[in-house]
Order: structure tokens, then sequence, then C-alpha cells
């Protein structure tokens, strides 16, 4: 039997019903209790998605929340950020009393303003819900008091200052946000070192052994083997040694190639084809951009 396809719910108005809400007070941005939200036996539920952005805190939710193959707990309210598209499913609901809010909107809303232009910076919109932000006490009072100040700013008339104010409130949320996960990476400095070493070693593996094979190592094929998404392995690196995942690897390629131009006869091309380059240019390019010279260059200074 097909399986069905997931359920599109296209408008903040639809999601309202659903939730058995009273309709929204405006129609690109609503911000939801949770403790009002009703599910019922609706078979949506068991796959659906948003058209549009959902930034969620949560506080009694009940059991562990697992971050790669570690699990940690806190006390205070965990964070969530999904974006369009992204599918859930929600099953075994708990009886447990959940308290905190949701707050959605539209693309449309922020489509005009530098939000819309940069919100694709904020990584952790890719982040698996696995990958959720933990809030101390003094996180959660901000994140929570932003949530009450756009609730109210929701029931005012709406006038020309209006949706300014409202996509002023979400950019100073998520940049909240921005800082706490870079908080969160911090405290778990311990295991985010343990990452950096583990995967210093899985590439100087793949280097030696799989790039000819499985082609230039991706910021996905690490990440799986870490169990998170390449958004988070990317920003966890980042925060804990500076670099992207990215730049991680293309330094890793460049000392790898320098060590074959400088103790081997293969020529560039078999070097690059060893690295997993499908064309030597694209191997030159990657090289000179990290040392400034070409790979030619870099040879013939040794002779």
């Amino acid at each position: 039997m097909k399986k069905a396809a997931p359920y599109k719910i296209e408008s903040i108005s639809e999601l309202h019903r659903l939730f058995n809400l009273s309709k929204p007070i405006h129609p690109l941005i609503s911000v939801i209790d949770f403790e009002q939200l009703k599910f019922d036996s609706n078979q949506i539920w068991s796959s659906f998605y948003y058209d549009f952005y959902c930034v969620a805190i949560k506080k009694g939710a009940s059991g562990k929340f697992r971050y790669g193959q570690g699990y940690y707990d806190f006390d205070e309210g965990v964070m969530s950020f999904t974006k369009p598209g992204q599918i859930f499913s929600v099953t075994n609901i708990p009886d447990d009393p959940v308290s905190g809010y949701m707050m959605v909107f539209k693309p449309d809303l922020i489509r005009h303003h530098e939000l819309g232009k940069v919100i694709g910076n904020y990584g952790f919109f890719s982040y698996s819900t696995s990958e959720a932000l933990h809030l101390s006490e003094k996180e959660d009072n901000v994140i929570m008091s932003l949530m009450h100040q756009m609730q109210d700013e929701l029931k005012n008339n709406i006038d020309h200052y209006s949706q300014d104010l409202i996509v002023s409130h979400i950019d100073l949320l998520l940049n909240y946000a921005k800082r706490f996960y870079n908080r969160q990476f911090l405290t778990r400095s311990s295991v985010n070192s343990d990452i950096v070493v583990k995967m210093e070693k899985l590439m100087d593996a793949y280097l030696r052994i799989d790039a000819a094979h499985l082609g230039v190592p991706t910021v996905s094929y690490f990440a799986e083997k870490f169990n998170v998404s390449p958004n988070y392995f990317s920003d966890l690196l980042k925060s804990a040694t500076g670099r992207s995942a990215q730049i991680h690897i293309q330094e890793a390629i460049v000392e790898r190639a320098k060590e074959l131009l400088s103790t081997t006869n293969l020529s560039i091309k078999e070097i690059a084809y060893d690295l997993g380059f499908g064309y030597s240019q694209s191997f030159s390019t990657v090289f000179k951009k990290h040392t400034q010279q070409t790979p030619v260059q870099f040879r013939a200074s040794f002779n």
C-alpha cells in the first residue's frame, strides 16, 4: 500500500483551526501558547509540514534529549527551530503538562526586510530536533519575555510601524538564540574537543583511502558519522576552532596535497584524482586559495 504524502499546512489560519484555536490576530504571524494546543485524532498529525517558520520553546516535556551519540538533561526550557517544508510526526502524545510558546511566521512577513535576506545564515533552522537549544534559567527568562512582548505587539492595532516592529522582535529573538547556542557549544567543550580530534582522524583516513573512490569529502559525510545534521556539525566546529567544517575539509585536503607534492612523483592530475577531484583544475583552485600558489609552483619550490 502506497504511503500517504505528508499533509501541508499552508496558512497560519489553518494551523489555528487544526489546533482548535480562535482565528489568528495577524495572517502572517502568531504566538501560540502550548497549554492551549489540542491534538485530536486527525490522521494528518502522523506526517505533516508547515509552509512557514516555527520557533518553539517548551518546558515540562518528559524524557531526555539526544545530542549526537550522547544524552543530556536540562531543567529549563528547550528551544527548536524549523523552516518551511520540514516534515513532522506527532505520536504517543504524553499526558505531562507542557508549557511554553511556538511562534510561527510566513516567509512573506520578512521578505522585504533585511531579515529575509539573512535568515538563511541562522544554521539552527536546519538542525535536527535532537539538536535543540537547552536554556539556562536566565536565558529562558529572556526568551519568554520576548515571546510575551511579541504577543503584546500583535494585540495592538495594526499601523504603519507594526510590521517593522514585529520583524525587529523576530530578529532580536534569533540573535539571542544564536548567542545561546554559542554558549551551549562552549559549555560542552570537552565533547566538542573529542569531535574535533575524531574528525581529524576520520579526515586523514578518508583522504588516504576513500577519496579516490568516493570523491571530495563533504560536510554531510562527516556529520553523518557523528549522527548530527551538517549545519549543527559545522557550527559546532566553528565554535570550537573558529573555522567551519568546509574550511576544515579544504585545509586537510591542502595538507595532504602538500605531502603528495613534496614526497611523490605523482602528476597533478593523479594527485587531484587521489584526493577525490574529477578535474585537476578544481583541485588547483582549492590549493591556490589556501596557499597562494598553484600545485606546480609549490612542487617547484622543493627542487
